[in-house]
């Protein structure tokens, strides 16, 4: 049976599974025949066939670049059975499940197993979809996932939440038609996985300053995958878990499932080699560093509300610590490492506070490196890092690079958003930083990142390829300390040692403080809602690990590949619309 509408046919196949059987049905869209273009009876041979397997001799079917092609390549689904493809509804709600299920390989949770087998949940919500209707099922999956990660961002306010965590699904809608013109491919899941971490990169850094949280390799602390940071970084484990992800899609749907299932072998056994050869810098030394924790009153959540307290805490503590070393309970630090926010007014128009800075350093004796909010006129503030010598007072000083939107500056504020529900409690706006030195400190060059920059890799990476020798956070937390943030960022750190191949120093103002390790092992950590100084030995490591040297290339390259296979997968479908022309 034959039906024409504009040169398209479709055509109608019977074949048979078993020879008692009745006939099973498929369908095939394409281009009429030449000279077909009348209505009237044309009988396609009978071929047996099974399942999607494609069926060799028929004139393989012209596509547009956002159809379904007719023929498989690459593994991309061709001849299927008609009704085997849910309708994008039930694929929605299938995306919005499996987006949700990623989340919780992140901590609270922390089932790093389900990272591929939430990226495969993706590409089986819209493999075989036209690309114009697979974003749907896409941003369903990019729903499902953010605003699940992002949970905790609703103590600032339900608005803010929606507003970044809907920024962050929009994301997986143009990767989703993507990966349907890039699966079509030979080797289609390596261009997949190059498009997933382009997408990671593009919204690691826009719009505004961007959100990196929730990038695949984030999740992978405690695992056997960790052992590659140090080799291919952020963006190259992201790339092999979302690989692994693809393949485990071909194995469950694909024509060539044992293939697939060889290659999920593979990949698996590839990305956890680097445990037998775990990567070491060499070190030129040691120091001894002193970590200070010093709590916020009330119920820990609200620095503002008493925050020349929490200024006075981490002095007390500090303080108490030059008195055990004087009384030889603990060794004398090199410098001592408060959190962000340690100081919540500027430290250089506030005199008490710069009195109590100055009696911390004095009684200690070394410099300190505190956390404070600085004066940038009446509209603006930085948040700084600011090294306190015991003698002179500040010296150098790192800013934070990367200032968060809907919670330390508010976007379009002109529009009128500074006044909308929790935003009107940010009266003024972060400005980034742009140094990419490393802050002398001690006798130590120490790279700094302020809370979330440590989730970014430009910052951390220019002050190491500058010469940093050991990696300190310092983050106040205190609004989200009975959230999965907590926990998700000092995941975060801990890869952040991996990569690097470094110590990192953590403080924060009531959790989670710790000392980190090259390999990631948690040398000492502080309880949440306490007071604690954390004194331990570090190595000072010289070099760059190949991660660190190949900075952020590796996600450029991911981003010219994805631009690359796409129009490497639009140009046949622009021949032949310049040959005979067909519609999309």
């Amino acid at each position: 049976m034959q039906f024409v509408a504009s040169g398209t046919v479709v055509r109608v196949i019977a074949s048979e599974v078993g020879r008692h059987h009745r006939p099973t049905w498929f369908t095939e869209v394409g281009p009429a025949p030449r000279g077909r273009t009348r209505k009237g009876p044309w009988f396609p041979r009978q071929l047996p066939g099974v399942g999607s397997r494609s069926i060799s001799g028929w004139p393989e079917g012209r596509s547009g670049p956002f159809r379904r092609p007719a023929t498989p390549t690459g593994g991309a689904v061709g001849v299927v059975p008609t009704g085997t493809f849910a309708p994008v509804l039930l694929r929605t709600g299938f995306a919005l499940l499996a987006g949700a299920l990623l989340a919780q390989a992140f901590e609270p949770v922390g089932l790093a197993l389900l990272l591929p087998i939430g990226v495969a949940g993706f590409v089986l919500s819209v493999r075989g979809l036209p690309a114009r209707r697979a974003w749907i099922p896409g941003l369903a999956f990019g729903i499902g996932f953010q605003f699940v990660l992002l949970f905790w961002m609703r103590v600032v306010g339900y608005e803010p939440w929606v507003a970044l965590a809907g920024i962050e699904a929009a994301f997986y809608a143009p990767l989703a038609s993507a990966t349907v013109v890039l699966l079509r491919h030979r080797g289609g899941p390596l261009w997949f996985a190059a498009a997933w971490v382009a997408m990671e990169t593009i919204r690691s850094g826009w719009p505004f300053s961007g959100m990196p949280w929730g990038r695949l390799s984030y999740a992978v602390a405690g695992t056997a995958w960790q052992d590659a940071l140090p080799y291919v970084g952020m963006a190259g484990l992201s790339f092999l878990l979302a690989l692994l992800g693809a393949l485990l899609a071909g194995v469950v749907t694909g024509p060539r499932r044992l293939r697939a299932g060889v290659a999920v072998a593979g990949v698996a056994a590839a990305s956890v080699v680097p445990t037998l050869v775990p990567h070491e810098l060499p070190t030129v030394g040691e120091r001894t560093v002193a970590v200070v924790q010093g709590d916020v009153p009330g119920d820990g959540s609200d620095i503002l509300l008493d925050h020349r307290q929490v200024t006075r805490n981490h002095v007390d503590a500090t303080v108490d610590l030059a008195d055990r070393v004087e009384e030889g309970g603990a060794p004398r630090p090199d410098f001592v490492v408060w959190p962000e926010n340690s100081t919540a007014v500027d430290p250089f128009l506030a005199s008490d506070v710069n009195a109590w800075i100055n009696e911390a350093s004095a009684a200690v004796q070394v410099p300190i490196l505190v956390g404070a909010m600085v004066d940038a006129g009446t509209e603006n503030v930085l948040n700084q890092g600011i090294v306190w010598e015991p003698d002179t007072g500040a010296a150098d000083r790192y800013t934070k690079w990367h200032p968060v939107p809907f919670g330390e500056y508010i976007p379009w504020r002109d529009l009128g958003l500074g006044s909308i529900g929790q935003l009107r409690l940010i009266p003024r706006d972060m400005l980034g930083g742009t140094r990419t030195e490393p802050l002398p400190v001690g006798g130590t060059l120490v790279a700094d990142a302020i809370c979330f920059d440590v989730a970014y890799d430009d910052g951390i990476h220019a002050q190491l390829r500058n010469g940093g020798q050991l990696l300190t956070v310092q983050t106040s937390n205190a609004m989200f300390i009975h959230t999965a943030q907590i926990e998700q960022q000092f995941e975060i750190s801990r890869l952040r040692a991996l990569e690097t191949g470094r110590h990192v120093l953590v403080a924060a103002t009531n959790g989670v403080s710790g000392v980190i390790a090259p390999d990631g092992t948690v040398v000492a950590r502080a309880g949440i809602r306490t007071q604690d100084v954390l004194v331990e030995d570090v190595t000072i490591a010289d070099g760059l690990t190949p991660a660190v040297w190949a900075g952020s290339w590796p996600g450029r390259a991911a981003v010219a590949l994805t631009v690359l296979g796409l129009v490497l997968g639009l140009l046949p479908y622009r021949r032949r619309q310049r040959s005979g022309g067909v519609g999309t």
